[in-house]
C-alpha cells in the first residue's frame, strides 16, 4: 500500500515491518555503551571493536579501515555493475567533558563526551544494518548495501578524506548520513535541497617590518597601522569582490603586535576562520584571501606571509538523494514528520564523499516533544531523546530498499528478528513511551 499524499496516511515500505522490541533495546543499551566510553578521532579501537563483534554475530564480515579504527561493512555481495547506497556514520567523540548528573551512562572518561551525537549516528546505521543483513539471508534485499562507519569527523580535515583514499566508495553510487538536530523533536527529521552546512576554513597571517622608533613611524614599516588595515580591509574588500550571496565571512579572533608603547614593533600576528556557504565560492576562497591580505600588507610595506589551512567543504544535498530520503520517511512515518531545515554554519566532513558521489544528509531529530529547553550540540549536558534511533533505522532501511526498487521489483515479507549473538542480553530497557512505535507501522 502506497501513502496518499493527499491524505498524508503513510503506507507500508515493502519488506519492513515493525522494528522487534528486543532490537529496540538492544540498540539503546549500544548506544549507552558507546556514550559512556566516548573515543577521539583515531582512537576509536573500542568502539571498532565493538561494531565489528556484532557485525560478525549477525553473519557479516565487515573489514578495518587501514588506521585501525573505523571499519565499512557490506551487506550482499557487490556485482560490479549496479551502485551500491552507502550509510554513513562518523565515531568519534569530543574533547569536552560530559557534565550530565541524572543519567546513568554518562561518560566515564574524563574530558571525552559524544556531545554531538555520533554515538546515536552509529546505532542508527548498525541497527539499519542488522535489518538489512537478515533481509539478505532470506534472499529479499535487491541490491548490495554498504555501512561506512568512519572515524575522526572532529579532526580537521576529517576523517572522511582518509576513508576515500582507502576505497570506501568504490562500486558506491549514491550515499546517505543523519545529523542530530536538538531543535527538531524526536520522531522527525529536516531536510533541505542543495547546502545544508558551511565550509570553514582557518588561518594563521605573520606581517613582519623592520620595526623603529613611534617618533619616526615615517622611516620605517608602522605595522600596527598594517595589522590594523589587514584586520579591518581585508573583511571590506572580501565582501565587495565575491558574491554576497555565497556568504563567504573572514572574520578575526586573534590580533597580536608589539611589546612597548613607544616601539614600533617588528612583527603581528593574526588569526581567524573563513566560512561559507557556497561550494564554488568557497573553492575561491583561498586565492581571494590572499590576494586581498597582499595587496593590503604591501600598500603598508609589511611584508605577509599566510597559512590557509583547509576545512571542509559544505555538505551539498543532492536533489533526488533528498527526495529519497523523503519518499522513505514519507512511507515509514508520513510527511508530516518532514520539515524544512535551514543552512548551519557548522562544518561537516561528510560534505568529502560529496565531491565523489551523490548524496544527502537528513537532520534526525533528538528533542523530547515538550522540552522547553534549548539545547545545542557540543555542549557538555547534551543528550537525545533515545526514540530518535528507531527513526534513524526506518529512514536508512526505508531509503535502501526504496532505493534498490528502482532498480529490481522487491516483494513483499515480514520483518523477522535479526539473529543476535549467542549470550546476547537486551540491556538497558528504556521505558516504553520512549520508544516511537507508530500506529501505521505493520
Amino acid at each position: 500500500m502506497s501513502r496518499d499524499p493527499e491524505t498524508d496516511v503513510p503506507g507500508e515500505t515493502p519488506l519492513l515491518g515493525t522494528l522487534p522490541e528486543s532490537l529496540r533495546a538492544e540498540l539503546i543499551a549500544f548506544r549507552r555503551d558507546l556514550h559512556m566510553h566516548p573515543e577521539l578521532g583515531h582512537q576509536e579501537f573500542r568502539t571498532t571493536a565493538a561494531l565489528r563483534t556484532r557485525l560478525e554475530a549477525a553473519g557479516l564480515r565487515p573489514r578495518v579501515l587501514p588506521g585501525g579504527t573505523g571499519l565499512i561493512c557490506d551487506i550482499g555481495g557487490w556485482d560490479g555493475v549496479r551502485p551500491m547506497l552507502a550509510i554513513r556514520a562518523d565515531i568519534d567523540a569530543l574533547p569536552i567533558p560530559d557534565t550530565k548528573t541524572d543519567v546513568p551512562y554518562r561518560s566515564t572518561v574524563p574530558d571525552r563526551a559524544h556531545a554531538c551525537g555520533h554515538d546515536v549516528h552509529t546505532t542508527c546505521a548498525l541497527g539499519a544494518g542488522l535489518v538489512l543483513a537478515d533481509l539478505e539471508r532470506r534472499g529479499l534485499l535487491p541490491n548490495a548495501v554498504r555501512l561506512i562507519f568512519q572515524p575522526a569527523e572532529e579532526v580537521l580535515p576529517g576523517g572522511a578524506v582518509d576513508a576515500i583514499e582507502a576505497g570506501v566508495l568504490e562500486g558506491v553510487g549514491r550515499i546517505i548520513a543523519v545529523h542530530c538536530d536538538p531543535r527538531v523533536d524526536a520522531g522527525r527529521i529536516g531536510l533541505r535541497t542543495g547546502p545544508i552546512t558551511s565550509a570553514c576554513d582557518r588561518m594563521e597571517v605573520t606581517l613582519d617590518g623592520p620595526g623603529g622608533h613611534t617618533a619616526r613611524p615615517h622611516l620605517t614599516t608602522d605595522l600596527v597601522t598594517a595589522v590594523a588595515r589587514v584586520a579591518t580591509d581585508v573583511p571590506a574588500l572580501l565582501a565587495r569582490r565575491v558574491d554576497a550571496r555565497s556568504g563567504l565571512v573572514l572574520t578575526w579572533g586573534r590580533i597580536e603586535a608589539g611589546h612597548a608603547p613607544n616601539v614600533i614593533p617588528q612583527h603581528a600576528e593574526l588569526g581567524g576562520t573563513i566560512r561559507c556557504l557556497d561550494l564554488a565560492a568557497w573553492r575561491d576562497a583561498p586565492d581571494q584571501v590572499y590576494a586581498a591580505i597582499d595587496e593590503v600588507a604591501t600598500l603598508h610595506g609589511a611584508k605577509s606571509q599566510i597559512e590557509y589551512v583547509r576545512g571542509v567543504p559544505p555538505v551539498v544535498n543532492d536533489a533526488a538523494v533528498t527526495e529519497l530520503l523523503h519518499g522513505a520517511m514519507a512511507e515509514r512515518r508520513g510527511v508530516h514528520a518532514i520539515e524544512d531545515t535551514e543552512q548551519s554554519l557548522g562544518g561537516e566532513d561528510f560534505s568529502w564523499y560529496l565531491e565523489h558521489v551523490p548524496g544527502a544528509m537528513a537532520r534526525l531529530g533528538v528533542r523530547r516533544p515538550g522540552d522547553p529547553v534549548k539545547r545545542d550540540l557540543h555542549r557538555g549536558d547534551f543528550d537525545v531523546d533515545e526514540s530518535a534511533i528507531q527513526v534513524g533505522v526506518e529512514l536508512f532501511t526505508a531509503a535502501a530498499l526504496m532505493d534498490a526498487s528502482l532498480r529490481e521489483p522487491a516483494r513483499d515479507a515480514s520483518l523477522r528478528e535479526p539473529a543476535r549473538p549467542e549470550g546476547a542480553h537486551d540491556g538497558a530497557e528504556a521505558p516504553r513511551s520512549a520508544l516511537l512505535e507508530p500506529p501505521h507501522l505493520t
